[in-house]
């Protein structure tokens, strides 16, 4: 895939993200996608990222501003640096209780990409930044 292919993948992807609208995101993707949850472990597969997803829209309203999509030579890995803008909306199992607490979060992302999809989705963030921003309210 060229840098221009990739680069649009991954703007497509995160685009549908923002629009909360998971079949795109899923559209991107390979079947077998790796996926690195921050500070968490890596799950694989299309359905286990719809499931994610679906669980993540249940806790958070999040979308993402500020993006810069990097594209490594040859288009097989990418990056993408953000800044999420989000709502806590429903308490998530060992995290602070949500009250509709908001939060604004440096954030980044690596892919891989194969076949013309994305093969692995590994996301970072500052964990304690967040409940510390969700803490004070």
């Amino acid at each position: 895939m060229s840098e221009a292919d990739t680069k649009a993948l991954i703007g497509r992807y995160l685009d549908a993200f923002n629009a909360s609208d998971w079949d795109a995101m899923l559209a991107c993707l390979h079947d077998d996608v790796a996926h690195d949850i921050n500070e968490g472990g890596r799950e694989i597969g299309k359905e286990k990222f719809r499931w994610f997803n679906a669980e993540m829209a249940r806790h958070y309203d999040e979308r993402l501003g500020d993006i810069a999509i990097m594209v490594g030579e040859g288009g097989v890995r990418a990056a993408a640096e953000f800044t999420v803008h989000g709502t806590y909306k429903a308490t998530a199992e060992g995290l602070p209780k949500a009250s509709g607490q908001t939060y604004t979060l440096p954030a980044g992302i690596f892919f891989e990409v194969d076949d013309g999809l994305i093969s692995r989705v590994t996301t970072y963030y500052n964990l304690k930044d967040w409940i510390a921003q969700v803490e004070k309210g």
